[in-house]
């Protein structure tokens, strides 16, 4: 459940009156505060209710001052509320499922964990070092542990967000980011592989050139596993493991081979880490349009749709393209 916090002046009673009931609140009370210029709500909603509200409070007070709308989670009420899993109407052209978090409370957590920080870069630093010594050594131990320190899921969660919201400032901060984590781990692995010697004969190792149908479905399950449980409001730390799966031992491999003079194998494992990001954005991106998730103005609404069928569209290419290489050059297409 959620509590919204709505501080507004005194004159708009009746529009934020009209608000919240149209959002279907469990409970919502008010009262005026002691100057007498300002009330305040507090609304106690499903989950997956209240966008309704979240977004009719900001058409009305986006230019105005003294107004503040705090939303927070509710671990627990009493007397207890039961909860359905029917999806309700809540004024929009879609019927949001009640599972789904909010658009802020999305972009919110998905951008906080899409800029580039020094604890970003220093975890896919450490996370290709890890990575590099279980394909080297040939331990599935050691690389899942790679996996689950690797910060792989955030940029790329905000690039889809940002392409389902039509934001291409949200994009192009996490392309960057996500740009720079995987180059940064690249180098790790390369600088380390030109000092150390490769074990060209690691089964983890060789099975990062693989580039089959059932690798493009784990990375297709990955990202959309990652939405589902980003607009589900549940945990995404297992999903993330998930993406992790599909990027990072790859790219370390495309590395490692790249250091020890394989272009041939250097080259399939870059080709299979291209083909994984494409699967992980494109599977991601779907579930959001699946699951409504978009802006809220008419005209960004329109930008966003544009945005999701351009970007759409050609991610699908680029996977049915980069498919076609990979298994051409695996094939003998390629010395």
């Amino acid at each position: 459940m959620k509590s919204i916090y709505l501080a507004y002046p005194t004159s708009y009673r009746k529009r934020v009156e009209h608000a919240v009931e149209t959002a279907d609140p469990i409970d919502w009370s008010r009262e005026v505060e002691p100057d007498g210029q300002r009330e305040v709500v507090r609304v106690l909603l499903a989950d997956g209710h209240g966008q309704s509200l979240m977004d009719a409070v900001q058409m009305m007070f986006a230019s105005k001052d003294q107004w503040r709308l705090i939303l927070t989670d509710v671990e627990a009420t009493l007397p207890r509320v039961e909860e359905t899993d029917t999806d309700t109407d809540e004024g929009d052209d879609k019927k949001p499922s009640p599972k789904q978090a909010m658009r802020e409370t999305l972009v919110q957590e998905v951008m906080r964990n899409s800029r580039l920080s020094v604890d970003f870069m220093v975890l896919t630093l450490l996370s290709a070092i890890v990575a590099a010594i279980g394909l080297n050594e040939d331990n599935v131990a050691v690389v899942i542990g790679a996996m689950v320190i690797a910060p792989l899921l955030g940029p790329i969660l905000g690039f889809s967000l940002g392409s389902a919201l039509g934001s291409g400032t949200m994009m192009v901060e996490a392309a960057k980011t996500a740009a720079i984590g995987l180059a940064i781990g690249f180098g790790t692995v390369f600088l380390l592989a030109l000092l150390l010697p490769v074990n060209l004969d690691s089964q983890e190792l060789i099975a990062r050139t693989d580039i089959s149908p059932e690798v493009v479905a784990l990375a297709l399950a990955s990202g959309a596993a990652a939405a589902l449980s980003l607009t589900g409001g549940v945990s995404s730390a297992l999903v993330g493991v998930m993406v992790a799966v599909a990027l990072l031992p790859p790219s370390a491999a495309s590395a490692m081979y790249l250091g020890a003079g394989d272009t041939t194998n250097a080259l399939m494992a870059a080709i299979l880490v291209l083909l994984n990001i494409i699967c992980v954005i494109l599977s991601t991106q779907i579930v959001f349009v699946w699951k409504g998730v978009r802006p809220r103005r008419w005209l960004q609404k329109q930008n966003a749709k544009r945005s999701r069928r351009i970007n759409l569209i050609v991610w699908a290419v680029l996977l049915i393209s980069l498919m076609t290489v990979g298994l051409w050059i695996s094939g003998g297409g390629a010395l």
